[in-house]
């Protein structure tokens, strides 16, 4: 019984301890689902958001995220010179997040939406035939995700 006590004594002591090894700056929002929300949305501040977390992905060690990507898995990431590779692996993000939450099916046509935001974002930065180009190159990829994106568990194939 005294055993069983000081574990749960310890245990209460540690919840503080990993509370206090979150930075501050990032303390809004405290759960995991509501931070893989906030930086998996289609607009600009949510992509923005995420690049920076994941520049700074020792800040969010506790949370767990898996920060692994293939960028664009058999599909060039820089197509035509368009540099797609960011987009490609913030998508990979919430694919490989919200796969291991379970979540998932539920998540995947406002993740296939924000890749597609962010890749007119990086083709709203050319003018012309090279924006139509890139504009049409996006389009390609947002619809191979949104046919073909994968709904086996994490990592089995392209996300």
């Amino acid at each position: 019984m005294r055993r069983r006590v000081l574990s749960l004594v310890a245990a209460a002591l540690a919840v503080p301890a990993t509370l206090m090894t979150t930075s501050t700056a990032h303390a809004a929002p405290a759960d995991k689902a509501s931070v893989l929300s906030s930086w998996t949305q289609t607009t600009p501040g949510s992509q923005s958001a995420w690049v920076t977390a994941r520049n700074n992905r020792s800040d969010w060690s506790a949370y767990g995220f898996d920060w692994s990507t293939d960028y664009c898995s058999s599909s060039p990431d820089n197509p035509f010179g368009f540099p797609f590779e960011t987009a490609c692996a913030r998508h990979d993000f919430g694919y490989r997040n919200y796969k291991a939450m379970g979540a998932f099916g539920a998540a995947k046509a406002r993740l296939d939406s924000a890749f597609y935001a962010d890749l007119k974002r990086v083709c709203a930065g050319y003018s012309g035939v090279k924006e139509a180009s890139c504009d049409a190159t996006a389009w390609i990829y947002y619809q191979a995700v949104d046919k073909l994106g994968s709904v086996a568990p994490s990592g089995v194939t392209a996300g």
